[in-house]
């Protein structure tokens, strides 16, 4: 019987002898990044890799529940994208990188706007 796995990253490996063997050779491109792909350190490639999610939110001095608030996804996200179940992709690693350039520009602009009194 083979066993089977889905990864969060979309691939299927199988499971023998308690290793896991890809069914289809990886193709370029098509895979999200994987969460240590989310390090400090520059990636294999010539574009540099985003902070640790935990590392923005500690420079903002804001919590899990805050930070989650402000960039307005679920605590759930945070704590996943900080504990490697999952990794930021598209929009959210767009914004991820701004922060790290930015981060007062991008909670204010994520603010909630004041309604203006005529």
């Amino acid at each position: 019987m083979q066993r089977l796995r889905l990864k969060a990253d979309g691939r299927i490996v199988e499971l023998r002898d308690g290793h896991e063997f890809p069914l289809a050779p990886a193709m370029p491109g098509l895979n999200p990044p994987a969460a240590s792909d989310i390090a400090p350190a520059v990636a294999s490639g010539d574009t540099p890799a985003l902070p640790a999610v935990r590392d923005l939110r500690r420079r903002a001095q804001l919590t899990q529940t805050e930070f989650a608030a402000r960039l307005g996804v679920p605590v759930e996200t945070i704590r996943n994208w900080e504990q490697g179940k999952r990794a930021p992709r598209g929009p959210a690693r767009a914004l991820l990188a701004v922060i790290a350039h930015s981060p007062e520009t991008v909670f204010a602009a994520l603010a909630p706007e004041e309604p203006s009194r005529a």
